[in-house]
C-alpha cells in the first residue's frame, strides 16, 4: 500500500491545513505500518508557472518538433501523473488563499491535466482511488454566515477531484483559522474551538476510511 500526500500550503510550521492532514496520515499509517507515503509540496516546492501553457503547446506540435522546453514541461506532467497512478490512496491538504483556489495547486492541476492519462473526455487514469481533501478558511464561510459564497475554491476542488478525476473523495473542512491570529475574530474563540475539534474527528475518520478503503 502507498498513500500520496501533497500539501498546497506556503507555510511548513504553523500550517492548518497541514495539522488536518496529518490527522488523516497518522490513521492511514496505523493501518499500514511501514508502508511508504509520497510526498509532493506545491507549497514550498511549486510547479513552474509557465509548465501548463509549455505542455499544452507541446500536445499540438509533433514529438519530433517538440522544443527542449517542451519535452521538458510534457515529462514533468508524466512524472506528476505516475505518482498519483502509483498510490493507492491520495491525500490533499489544500487551503483558501484569498476567497480562491491556492495557484499553486490550480498550476499543478493545470499541469497534470495535459497528460494524456488525464485528458478531457478520457476515464482518468486514477479514477475510483480513495481519496480525501483537507481544506481550512481563516474565516467562517458556512450557511448563513456573512460570507457564505466567498469560497470559490472548494467547490471547485470538489469538481476536479470528485468528478473530472472521479475520485472516491471524503472531504475535511475547517473554518476560523484565524481565530487568535485577526483580533477582528476574537470573539469566536469558543466557537472556532468547537469547529476545530469537529475537524479534527472528521479528520481521523476520514483517515481511518481511508485506510480501508485503499486495503479493500
Amino acid at each position: 500500500m502507498s498513500l500520496f500526500r501533497l500539501d498546497a500550503s506556503i507555510r511548513t510550521a504553523g500550517s492548518h491545513s497541514r495539522e488536518i492532514a496529518d490527522l488523516v496520515e497518522q490513521e492511514w499509517r496505523a493501518a499500514h505500518p511501514g508502508d511508504p507515503v509520497v510526498r509532493r509540496h506545491v507549497g514550498t516546492e511549486p510547479v513552474p508557472s509557465t509548465a501548463w501553457a509549455t505542455a499544452v503547446n507541446a500536445s499540438f506540435t509533433p514529438e519530433a518538433d517538440r522544443t527542449p522546453e517542451q519535452r521538458e514541461a510534457t515529462a514533468l506532467a508524466a512524472a506528476e501523473v505516475d505518482r498519483l497512478v502509483a498510490a493507492d490512496a491520495l491525500l490533499f491538504a489544500v487551503p483558501l488563499y484569498n476567497f480562491g483556489v491556492s495557484q499553486h495547486f490550480k498550476t499543478w492541476v493545470d499541469l497534470v491535466v495535459t497528460d494524456p492519462r488525464m485528458a478531457a473526455a478520457t476515464t482518468p487514469a486514477i479514477a475510483g482511488k480513495p481519496a480525501v481533501l483537507a481544506t481550512v478558511r481563516g474565516g467562517n464561510y458556512s450557511e448563513g454566515t456573512p460570507r457564505e459564497g466567498w469560497d470559490h475554491a472548494t467547490g471547485w476542488m470538489r469538481r476536479i477531484l470528485e468528478d473530472v478525476w472521479q475520485l472516491d473523495l471524503r472531504v475535511v473542512e475547517r473554518e476560523f483559522t484565524l481565530v487568535g491570529v485577526n483580533p477582528a475574530l476574537d470573539q469566536f474563540k469558543d466557537v472556532a474551538d468547537q469547529l476545530a475539534e469537529q475537524a479534527r474527528e472528521l479528520a481521523r475518520h476520514h483517515g481511518r476510511e481511508l485506510a480501508g478503503r485503499s486495503a479493500a
